[in-house]
Order: C-alpha cells, then sequence, then structure tokens
C-alpha cells in the first residue's frame, strides 16, 4: 500500500461514515412525531442517546486500541445498519428507545479508529515524522462534505417521494443504512489492519478484550491527566462543545421564528446546516495552509478559534434582524463558525495524534471527543435557561466570549516534541525514538507549541 492508496480509503470510509448522519439529521424528530411520539419522548429518546454514547465512549477507544481499528470499524457499521433499517419501520416509542441505543452504540464505536488507522499506516508506510496534516484535513473536509450532502438529499428526498407503501419520511433511514452497508464492506475489503507493535503477536481473545480493554483505557486517561499538552486539547474540544451547542440547540427555533411555521423553520434549518458543513469542508481543508501562513498548528488553532468567537458574536449582534436578511445573516455566520471549529479541530487532532503513541492513539482521541460531547451536555442545559430568560443575544455573546477565552488555552504551549506513552507504573514519559524541530517564539506572545516553517518557504516542518 502506498501513502496515496491508504489516504484514499480513508477519504472513502470518512465519508460513508457521515452520510448516514446526514442523510437522517432533517428527519428523525418528524418521524419520530409523525408515528405518535410526543416531544417528551423524542426528548427522553435523544437524552439515552447521549447518555449511551458518552458511557461507550472511553470502552470503545480502548477495545479499538485492544482488537484493531478495522474490526472495531466493521461492527460499528453493522450496528449502523441494523439501527436505521429499525428507525425506517418503527411505530412505538420503545421500537424508537432501541434505535437510539443502537445508534449511540455505533456513534461511540465510530469515534477516532478510521483516523487512528490512517495516522498507523501513515507511520508504518513515512515513519513516525510524516507530516499528518494533508491528510487529516482532507479527511475533515470529506466528513464535511458527506454531512451537507446528506443533509441536502435527506431533507429533500420527502417532499419528492409519493406516499406509497412507506412513509416518505422513512426513505432517507434506509438509504442511511446502505450507505452503512457499502461502508461495512468497504472496512473488511479496504481497511488492512496496520502493525502495531505494541500488541503481543497472535488473535485477540474474548479474555484478553476483558483484560486488555480496562487496562488501556485507565492507561489513556492516566496519560491525558499527565501530560499538559492533552490536557489543553481537551479543554479546547469542550469549548468547541459549547459553540456546537449554542448554535444546535437555539438555531432552529430563530428560523421557525423568522420563517413563520416549523416545517418551514426545518427546511430552513437544512439549507443554513449545509452551508455550515459546507464551511466545515473548507475549513478543514484550508487547515494546512492557514497554519503554514501563521507560523505552526498551534497559532492555526487560534486563529480557527477567533473565527469561530467572531461567528457567533455576529450571530448575537444580528439577533433581532427579521426576514431575509436574518436568514441570510445566519446562513453567513454558519458557515464562518464551522469553517474556525473544523480549523481549529483539525489542527488539535494533529496535535494529539502527534503527542500519543498507537498504544493508545483511540483512546485518547476518544477522550478528546467525550471533552467535547461534555462541554455540549453542560451548555444545553445552561443555554436553555439563559435563553428563555435573557433572550438569544445575550446567550450567543456569552458562548463567544467563551470560544474566544478558548484562545488562550494555545498560549505559552508546552512544545509539541515527543509522543506520551506510559510506563508499567502508570507515570506518562516520552518515547525517544521520534525528536521533533525546537520551537521558535515569532511575534510578542509567545505560542511555544508552534512549528518553524521550511526554509524554502513551502509548508510546515516535518517532526
Amino acid at each position: 500500500m502506498t501513502p496515496r492508496s491508504a489516504l484514499r480509503r480513508y477519504l472513502l470510509v470518512s465519508f460513508l461514515t457521515w452520510l448516514p448522519i446526514g442523510l437522517t439529521m432533517s428527519v428523525t424528530v418528524l418521524l419520530m412525531t409523525e408515528r405518535g411520539l410526543s416531544l417528551a419522548q423524542v426528548g427522553l429518546a435523544t437524552m439515552v442517546f447521549s447518555m449511551v454514547t458518552l458511557g461507550l465512549e472511553l470502552p470503545t477507544g480502548g477495545l479499538a486500541d485492544v482488537i484493531g481499528r478495522r474490526t472495531v470499524l466493521a461492527i460499528s457499521a453493522a450496528f449502523n445498519v441494523v439501527s436505521l433499517a429499525l428507525m425506517a419501520v418503527s411505530t412505538t416509542f420503545w421500537m424508537f428507545l432501541a434505535t437510539w441505543v443502537l445508534k449511540a452504540v455505533a456513534r461511540a464505536l465510530s469515534s477516532g479508529p478510521a483516523t487512528a488507522w490512517y495516522v498507523d499506516t501513515l507511520h508504518d508506510l513515512e515513519g513516525p515524522g510524516a507530516d499528518l496534516k494533508p491528510g487529516l484535513a482532507r479527511g475533515g473536509a470529506m466528513e464535511s462534505v458527506a454531512l451537507c450532502l446528506g443533509a441536502l438529499v435527506g431533507g429533500f428526498v420527502p417532499v419528492v417521494v409519493p406516499p406509497g407503501v412507506m412513509t416518505p419520511l422513512a426513505v432517507p433511514p434506509l438509504m442511511g443504512a446502505t450507505a452503512g452497508l457499502v461502508l461495512l464492506v468497504s472496512v473488511l475489503f479496504a481497511l488492512p489492519e496496520p502493525s502495531r507493535a505494541h500488541q503481543p503477536a497472535g488473535a485477540w481473545s474474548l479474555a484478553r478484550v476483558f483484560r486488555d480493554v480496562p487496562v488501556t483505557v485507565a492507561g489513556g486517561v492516566r496519560l491525558v491527566a499527565g501530560a499538559a499538552v492533552l490536557r489543553r486539547l481537551m479543554l479546547a474540544a469542550a469549548s468547541s462543545g459549547v459553540a456546537l451547542a449554542a448554535v444546535e440547540l437555539l438555531t432552529p427555533g430563530r428560523l421557525a421564528a423568522l420563517a413563520g411555521t416549523a416545517e418551514l423553520g426545518s427546511t430552513g434549518y437544512a439549507v443554513v446546516a449545509a452551508l455550515g458543513f459546507a464551511g466545515s469542508a473548507v475549513g478543514s481543508a484550508t487547515a494546512p495552509r492557514v497554519a503554514w501562513l501563521t507560523g505552526g498548528s498551534v497559532r492555526g488553532a487560534v486563529a480557527g478559534a477567533v473565527l469561530t468567537a467572531l461567528a457567533i458574536a455576529a450571530l448575537a449582534a444580528t439577533a433581532g434582524v427579521d426576514g431575509a436578511p436574518g436568514f441570510a445573516a445566519t446562513g453567513l455566520a454558519y458557515v464562518v463558525m464551522f469553517s474556525g471549529l473544523s480549523m481549529t479541530g483539525l489542527l488539535c487532532l494533529e496535535m494529539t495524534h502527534k503527542a500519543v503513541t498507537a498504544a493508545q492513539r483511540t483512546t485518547v482521541t476518544s477522550t478528546s471527543s467525550l471533552s467535547l460531547q461534555a462541554g455540549a451536555g453542560l451548555s444545553n442545559v445552561m443555554f436553555g435557561t439563559l435563553a428563555t430568560h435573557a433572550g438569544l443575544s445575550a446567550t450567543w455573546s456569552l458562548a463567544a466570549a467563551v470560544v474566544l477565552a478558548s484562545a488562550l488555552l494555545f498560549v505559552r504551549m508546552p512544545p509539541l516534541t515527543e509522543p506520551h506513552r506510559l510506563t508499567n507504573g502508570g507515570a506518562p514519559v516520552k518515547d525517544a525514538h521520534v525528536t521533533a524541530p525546537s520551537p521558535v517564539n515569532r511575534g510578542s506572545v509567545p505560542l511555544e507549541g508552534d512549528q518553524p516553517r521550511t526554509e524554502g518557504g513551502a509548508g510546515p516542518c516535518r517532526p
């Protein structure tokens, strides 16, 4: 396998993983309410989804580090196919609840293994100094393209499909299940498991899974707690959760008020969300260039955080604008905000992978996902109450301030020199076989995790 071939396979898996989510995001709640569920029951089902996802995030990350990336991705795809097929035919609360539980298992299993597979494979092919930014950027862009395309198709298919044997709203979940089947086949036949020197030879067994997964999870948590770089990156992920919660919770109601009806507001939100995903694709694709222009991944992440904060502040400033200008302002803010979020997220992901070895790679990235969800969960509770009493403008202003403050996490960040691992005693140490250039200071505020540019100016140095 060549680096180019590995990238193509990673991009395909990234696209197929997120396409079913995009296809169903506009119709899920409508399908549930059309089949007799109350909004309270819908809320309960989504709460169970969040709880199951949070509970499984770290164990499934540890599972991928123990039994392999491909195996976990295949299991995730299978769970997703079953959940979406069940959603299409569900008629009771308990059937929909089972759907959400299966979706939560699939989501937790899919958090991290694909990226970890690509990073491990690239390290096998090019060594530990491989430049991760270009491939990770294209992967992030492909995920956003899948969400954008899926949101548009899933939002408009029920309008053009005539009623017949099946409810039109059930068609997007079936399309998502089909995409999941293609993903399952692709994972099984296109993703050979990369070599992982830390794993003992021989096939894994159930006893080994029960023995090694808790050890791997505990080791990953100790690693994050003991490494200053990883602690800061986890806090940055939590601030991204704050930004996402602020817009995903409040924007649908804002657009429904602008449109006049919930149905038109839902269609408007699908369009605005698609614009946001398009912005996310742009942000991911341009992140390597932004990192080079600003002088390193750390400064690029700061630029993304500032851009995100400005976009949310623009939402706050235009919260009182009505009609078409209000829609336009919201759409533009979404494009800018998701561009900044994906830019920061991509560069933080690169820094995370540089800071760990293959032994805890998926566990640590799952910890990042857990941090994002925790930030979003806490913000949902706070922002809902605040919006009720103080209004949209005040709530979005607070969210913008939190995201802007998160840029301080990157100031005087410890150097990204060598990946951390754990000794048998649990203390984080460094791998001596990986080296990196010494950090340099540029400007009045030292951002010490930066990497210097190459002498020829062609791009960032490889560590």
